[in-house]
């Protein structure tokens, strides 16, 4: 398998590494993106694998929450500028899509689509056609989800990031002001430090696997023998917990809790078990390309 030059980039952005190590790793992969990634984490030339910070589509994360039914939404529509994301026409219709989620527990984007807008006599479909229209400008609505019972919403960025935290409380305990505070702190939380799992138990045995053939392989490659680098590695496990879930995390305004531990100083401060069932973190435009017109190619089409 062969790679270009663009191959070289994009591996440069998702490692962080040299362009030359780059270049070796992906001919000893034989140009494969993933396996080129693994060899550079393997000579502990790339620390962990860098997720691309270039968010391409423009568009709105939003949320909403209905206090009295106890249900939310988080839903992310794509706009091609971020003149109309700021539209207030735009933000108008998103809201609607977000009330239409919670009113009609929609399962896909497409059923989504299908649903009658509560107040009104048009789908979402009907309604999206119209906007397009209107502000002449291609808008998609990409992925929502519906969080029932005790929640938390958080926005940053004025829609750049969105996050969703579900918890399992007894409802009256989650009336008081210090669990509310709380719940923000959490989704606050997620949005900064990017958790991938909310504890240990939810990461696949697949991943830790992995993630162990790549450390036991960078001990290994700093010349370690085998019996050191087997604790090495259990160390290092630990660490990467630490990172990507969510109760193992420092908590982001005492380092000195985990954010398990200020969970439980909470539920000891409100006289009720708490525990973070899951979350969603939605960040604009995340894995997407925006598409990017070649300036001279552009120029040569209108004169011809």
């Amino acid at each position: 398998m062969s790679f270009t030059a663009k191959d070289v980039q994009a591996l440069r952005e998702r490692t962080g590494c040299g362009m030359m190590d780059c270049k070796k790793a992906l001919t000893e992969a034989e140009g494969n993106m993933d396996k080129a990634v693994e060899l550079l984490r393997e000579k502990g030339l790339a620390a962990a694998e860098k997720k691309s910070s270039r968010i391409a589509a423009e568009g709105l994360v939003l949320t909403k929450y209905d206090e009295d039914k106890r249900v939310g939404a988080i839903i992310e529509v794509n706009s091609e500028t971020d003149f109309v994301a700021k539209n207030d026409s735009f933000r108008a219709f998103v809201e609607q899509c977000a009330d239409t989620v919670i009113a009609c527990d929609p399962k896909s984007v497409e059923e989504l689509n299908g649903c009658k807008v509560p107040g009104t006599d048009s789908t979402v479909e009907e309604l999206l056609r119209d906007k397009i229209l209107t502000i002449g400008e291609n808008m998609k609505i990409r992925r929502f989800e519906r969080i029932e019972g005790v929640a938390s919403f958080y926005i940053h960025g004025g829609g750049r990031i969105g996050v969703a935290v579900q918890f399992d409380v007894d409802p009256e305990a989650a009336k008081n002001a210090a669990f509310q505070e709380y719940a923000k702190d959490v989704a606050m939380q997620i949005a900064a430090a990017m958790p991938a799992y909310v504890n240990k138990e939810d990461v696949p045995a697949d991943v830790i696997e992995k993630e162990k053939e790549i450390l036991t392989a960078q001990a290994l490659n700093e010349g370690k023998p085998a019996n050191i680098a087997e604790k090495m590695v259990a160390g290092r496990i630990n660490k990467y917990y630490k990172e990507v879930c969510l109760v193992e995390q420092p908590y982001i305004k005492d380092g000195d809790l985990t954010v398990a531990k200020f969970t439980e100083k909470t539920a000891a401060e409100i006289g009720s078990p708490i525990k973070i069932v899951s979350f969603v973190r939605y960040e604009k435009g995340e894995g997407l390309e925006k598409k990017s017109d070649n300036f001279a190619e552009e120029v040569a089409s209108m004169v011809k």
